[in-house]
């Protein structure tokens, strides 16, 4: 998506994101849900998914669905985007054969009182017409070429929006 490092002066309100596609398959299911130790079986047994829980299939979990936002972000940002905060809303799930589509734009940009660039994003997870997961992240970004968010530390680190 980015394939130079973002710097907080070139980000303006209102700027959207590239949109990103993902392809969803069984094993893109099961492999998030093992990679983060979630062995519930709604995850990985087809038949527990639709029998037990009522589910069209196995579909991604949580973590998986946080992996993926994280993502989206970071491949934006560059590596010296640290993200600060994140939460999201799940409406509905994400199973094999969908194909996820993320979209964003900044909402908001401020700078906190130990130099720090924040950008807010409002991202959504759509499939097809229907947006399943919408999220609110913070990310920090470098103010120039000679920061690094990642060298923050104690008083010039501050990940939570203060009010």
């Amino acid at each position: 998506m980015q394939s130079e490092e973002l710097h907080y002066g070139q980000v303006e309100i209102g700027a959207a994101l590239p949109p990103l596609r993902v392809e969803v398959t069984t094993t893109t299911v099961v492999l998030g849900a093992l990679a983060s130790r979630d062995w519930r079986p709604m995850h990985h047994d087809r038949d527990f998914a639709q029998q037990r829980n009522g589910a069209r299939d196995i579909f991604i979990n949580t973590p998986h669905n946080a992996a993926y936002f994280e993502r989206y972000i970071t491949d934006w940002t560059g590596p010296r985007g640290r993200l600060g905060q994140m939460n999201f809303r799940m409406r509905e799930s994400v199973f094999p054969g969908d194909t996820m589509v993320f979209r964003g734009e900044v909402a908001e940009k401020h700078m906190d009182a130990a130099g720090c660039g924040w950008l807010e994003l409002d991202i959504q997870l759509s499939v097809g017409e229907k947006v399943t997961t919408s999220c609110r992240a913070r990310v920090a970004v470098p103010t120039g070429p000679g920061d690094n968010p990642w060298r923050r530390s104690g008083e010039a680190w501050q990940p939570a929006k203060s009010a």
